[in-house]
């Protein structure tokens, strides 16, 4: 690094894109802090204009300053996009001086801003490095980010809602399938003529009981016996609970004398 006398309130340091020259006192805003310097390069000759390297500043259309060499210190100063001082360009006296803009304070790197044609020459290839660029940068990959894992939680969300959606009609699906083939069964028990629940049905067993005038527990319908008594008219007939029947009187049965004939009286004696 070249060297630098101590008065001067600056240093060559390294920095984010590399070498850069940082304050090392208080720098007051409008401050002249130092000469950007070089070679002067005319356009007008071949050899001049053959020259092609990064330090180049352009006073007018004629001249050019050439800052690589290692005593112009002005050349570590970086570009930014918002910076902290400016060039100062004085194309008669054929100077340019770096002028802080901002108060600067020690150990804040000195920058300006190089231009828009070295920018899209120089630093848009490769992506400006600068604070502000970096923060935007990072800005934006923050920005990225949560709307990555916003349409992953969105994603994750609608993936929940469809896989719900279709457990409740896969759910469905079964039990129209059990309902369906419950009615079948249903159906195939009463075309034999049984019903559902070990009961039956057209004049059969019902637990035990009878229909269509059979017996139903001991007791008897249409005109037959219900529980010893009948208690049901039949054919205009009026039954008397209240009353036992009166049996009717058994025939008396005469016994006639047998007859003897004389002929077996006479056989006798």
């Amino acid at each position: 690094m070249p060297s630098i006398p101590s008065n001067k309130p600056y240093r060559v340091g390294r920095s984010p894109t590399g070498l850069g020259l940082f304050a090392t006192k208080p720098i007051k805003k409008g401050t002249k802090i130092i000469r950007y310097f070089g070679p002067l390069l005319d356009s007008k000759k071949k050899k001049d204009d053959a020259i092609e390297n990064k330090y180049l500043f352009e006073l007018n259309d004629r001249w050019t300053i050439d800052g690589s060499v290692r005593k112009n210190i002005a050349r570590y100063i970086n570009h930014a996009c918002k910076p902290n001082a400016e060039s100062d360009v004085r194309p008669r006296k054929r100077k340019v001086f770096i002028r802080a803009i901002k108060n600067i304070e020690p150990g804040e790197e000195i920058n300006y801003d190089y231009g828009t044609d070295y920018f899209k020459a120089y630093l848009k290839p490769i992506g400006c490095k600068c604070a502000a660029c970096e923060k935007k940068r990072k800005k934006q990959r923050a920005e990225a980010r949560a709307e990555k894992a916003r349409l992953k939680a969105k994603a994750e969300r609608k993936a929940l809602k469809k896989a719900e959606k279709l457990a409740k009609e896969q759910q469905k699906a079964k039990a129209k399938l059990k309902d369906k083939a419950e009615r079948k069964v249903k159906k195939t028990l009463k075309l034999n003529g049984h019903s559902p629940n070990g009961k039956s049905l057209n004049g059969k067993s019902l637990n035990g009981k009878s229909l269509n005038g059979k017996s139903l527990s001991g007791r008897s319908l249409n005109a037959k016996r219900l529980n010893g008594n009948s208690r049901v008219r039949v054919a205009g007939k009026k039954s008397s609970a209240s009353k036992p029947p009166v049996s009717a009187p058994a025939p008396v049965l005469e016994v006639q004398p047998a007859a003897f004939s004389l002929e077996a009286q006479t056989t006798a004696i």
